[in-house]
């Protein structure tokens, strides 16, 4: 893909609000020079935000700080101006009901700051899973230059000599005590050990996963996504990072000229190779729909079907983010992507130059970490989009993290109605369930918990972990972290809460999955089910007031990205009008 760059110099959009000798224009500077800054900075030169989701409050980037520091000084050095901005900072360790709730909250944040203020690019300091997507998602609609880069993953976690993966363990270690495999004692001394640097999840949970993404879209320069936040390039990266942003103002090198359906269906394919989250797949849809690109869930399926997923990291195989790191990264699964023929070359990045020849010279230098081909964890990697009548819109698969065993599966329904109603049950040890059973959590989706929470991964009950059962069939309307495992279908649409098929499951029903034939069934005859969907209503209240309200009123499904309807698209970066 070719891009012609803009003529330089140029009428910048900062001098709206900076250039001449008006009124407003030395209202707009004098009020900066209170900061210290001389005269000479506001003399046309690129003025680049620095959109900071640095959060005390989510832990993943409270070390963002330091690295706005780094990206100022590139950008210094390039010839810019850099104004750093907070905005707000969905942290999913803490934030409830669900840190996806604000995901939307935050790429309005973001749109909005960029378009009201003198921006003429800007750089986007993303840690926690959903600051990405939302970073990337507000930038995209507003369309000034725009570069991310990320805070890096934690360390590894070691206790008693076994890698300890961020939430990986959590899920693994919290079904071994109901299991009686651990005892209490041993589990509070290995949290000492599951977060033991600065960073995000050092699995290949959602926030890795997102990172890859934005690198696989051409919106974060090479290599960014597995550098440890510790470690001195992950500074170099932010550094690097504020000098290239001055040069993309100058090139008019913008999100819609990097954002491409071939960008996508390259990402799509890396989060097979990477066996990436599942929660990528909303994430992209909404991002792609903020630039004008319909992509769909078929796309999902279609283009990361036959990708084989080579990365061994947990939750789908033994290693960590520092081993990927050290194995050469992202760019090492982009290269065998594009030489097995999987990888659009020509795809433009934000470094001016195309996929291809980013990724030219890089090396594997760990084949236990990023494995040949032949050697994959999967052949048939990424994620299986499955329909049927009991999700009609599509629920998604991942296959990597899934049990060989159950991919094929027939059983009866085990009816949770709610997250309370689930932990209400499911150490009743009377209630009828065994390993054949398949669990169904209801209204757990984007409008039903609200926010869409990553619960779809429910624990298995006592009685049966206590056979040294570790896997059942688990289907909801719900996500799941990206740091999880299991035969789990999550995202069915619609969901329950607006009347979707799943909301009419009854204990007993048999259900049917093959994933193989893409097909989830809900083996109950047809009349029944319309008898049942007529007699449904909603047990969802609608929230009375504020930003609940307004998510239950406007978010879409999680089949094209949970937005707001609102929002898709593109609003552009038309200067606003001058209030003075």
């Amino acid at each position: 893909m070719s891009f012609q760059k803009a003529a330089w110099p140029r009428r910048l959009r900062s001098q709206e609000w900076y250039g001449g000798e008006s009124r407003d224009a030395i209202y707009h500077r004098s009020w900066m020079k209170n900061q210290g800054l001389p005269a000479d900075l506001f003399d046309g030169r690129p003025v680049v935000g620095i959109c900071n989701t640095w959060s005390e409050l989510t832990p993943c980037n409270a070390h963002l700080r330091d690295l706005a520091e780094r990206v100022k000084h590139g950008i210094y050095e390039a010839g810019g101006l850099p104004v750093e901005f907070p905005v707000f900072s969905p942290g999913e360790p803490s934030l409830r009901p669900t840190a996806m709730m604000y995901r939307n909250l935050c790429a309005m944040d973001v749109e909005e700051a960029l378009r009201a203020n003198p921006l003429d690019g800007v750089v986007l300091l993303a840690g926690c899973d959903k600051t990405t997507p939302a970073l990337l998602m507000g930038a995209a609609s507003v369309d000034i230059p725009a570069i991310l880069v990320s805070g890096g993953p934690m360390l590894n976690g070691w206790f008693r000599g076994e890698r300890v993966g961020s939430g990986t363990a959590l899920w693994q270690m919290s079904e071994d005590i109901k299991a009686g495999k651990m005892s209490r004692a041993d589990f509070l001394e290995a949290e000492q050990s599951m977060s033991r640097s600065p960073g995000s999840c050092n699995t290949m949970g959602t926030a890795s996963t997102m990172a890859s993404m934005a690198e696989a879209l051409g919106m974060a320069l090479s290599g960014n996504a597995a550098i440890p936040a510790v470690d001195s390039r992950r500074r170099v990266m932010a550094h690097l990072t504020g000098r290239r942003i001055v040069d993309m103002v100058k090139d008019d090198l913008k999100p819609s000229d990097i954002l491409t359906r071939e960008a996508f269906e390259n990402a799509i394919r890396t989060n097979g190779a990477i066996g990436g989250s599942t929660n990528a797949v909303i994430h992209l849809l909404a991002i792609a729909r903020r630039v004008g690109i319909e992509l769909t869930l078929d796309d999902w399926d279609r283009c990361g079907r036959d990708i084989p997923t080579i990365v061994d990291l947990m939750p789908s195989g033994r290693f960590l983010m520092e081993e990927f790191f050290y194995a050469g990264g992202l760019p090492v699964v982009l290269k065998m992507l594009l030489e097995g023929g999987k990888l659009h070359g020509d795809a433009l990045t934000v470094s001016g130059a195309t996929m291809a020849e980013e990724i030219a010279e890089v090396r594997n230098w760990n084949e236990e970490v990023i494995r040949p081909v032949e050697r994959a964890l999967t052949q048939q990697g990424g994620i299986a989009v499955l329909c049927g009548n009991l999700a009609p819109n599509g629920a998604v698969l991942k296959p990597s993290a899934a049990s060989p065993h159950l991919m094929q599966h027939r059983g009866p329904a085990v009816v949770f109605e709610d997250i309370d109603h689930y932990k209400a049950r499911i150490e009743d040890e009377s209630l009828d369930i065994d390993e054949n059973s398949v669990m169904v959590l209801k209204n757990c989706g984007p409008r039903g918990y609200p926010g869409m929470a990553e619960v779809g991964n429910m624990g298995l009950p006592p009685k049966v972990l206590r056979k040294g059962i570790t896997d059942m069939v688990r289907i909801s309307d719900a996500r799941m972290s990206g740091t999880a495992y299991g035969t789990v279908i999550l995202h069915t649409a619609p969901e329950a809460a607006v009347g979707g098929p799943l909301a009419i499951v009854e204990d007993g029903d048999m259900i049917e999955v093959d994933v193989a034939a893409r097909r989830i069934h809900l083996d109950v005859p047809e009349e029944t089910i319309r008898a049942r969907l007529a007699a449904w209503a909603p047990t969802v209240k609608e929230p009375g007031s504020g930003f609940a309200r307004l998510f239950h009123l406007h978010v879409g499904g999680a089949d094209t990205g949970a937005d707001f309807d609102f929002l898709i698209g593109s609003r552009g970066h038309e200067v606003p009008r001058e209030s003075h």
